[in-house]
């Protein structure tokens, strides 16, 4: 019972996020433009070192639609990937604190080199707007006042995952006292 609800938790989460990268990409249309012609292919991303101690993830797989998003190709897919992109995720508090930095962790590319030259343009140059979203419901002057609460509170946690992730990294090398 714990699998299958964790499974569907973790479904949950990709559908999610998902849909948080189709906005992001629709809001640029140079983004939807560089996707368009890719219509079809199938991007995968691969985690390498997932540590054990947490949940399995879903099949990482998106296939890109002729509006130029992409789709999530669901936990069990078998379809082809024309890019593979590895990600080492063996510190996840490491992956937490460049991605709060606004660092793109390393990626191993294998696959379409002009697929993998668009998707790499997509994650230098694509970025959530969140206080531009937060305007359209709360108001222009509590957006930026929330943004900068945000932008304090961010930097606080990105400091503080930055100091577990080193902390963590020095445990894991030190040589055990026998």
């Amino acid at each position: 019972m714990l699998h299958s609800l964790q499974q569907l938790f973790g479904n949950a989460l990709i559908e999610r996020f998902t849909l948080m990268v189709n906005h992001v990409i629709s809001s640029e249309a140079a983004a939807v433009q560089r996707l368009r012609p890719h219509a079809g292919r199938c991007i995968r991303l691969h985690i390498i070192g997932w540590p054990s101690a947490l949940p399995p993830l879903p099949a990482l797989a998106f296939v890109v639609t002729p509006a130029g998003l992409v789709e999530w190709c669901g936990p069990e897919t078998t379809q082809v990937a024309d890019l593979q992109l590895s990600v080492d995720a063996s510190n996840p508090a490491r992956l937490v604190a460049q991605g709060l930095a606004g660092q793109r962790p390393p990626v191993d590319v294998a696959g379409d080199a002009r697929l993998a030259t668009d998707v790499s343009w997509l994650m230098d140059n694509l970025r959530w707007d969140a206080q531009d979203d937060l305007a359209r419901i709360v108001g222009p002057a509590l957006a930026n006042e929330l943004a900068r609460v945000g932008a304090m509170l961010a930097a606080g946690v990105r400091d503080a995952v930055r100091s577990l992730a080193d902390l963590a990294e020095r445990l894991r090398s030190e040589q055990p006292v026998r």
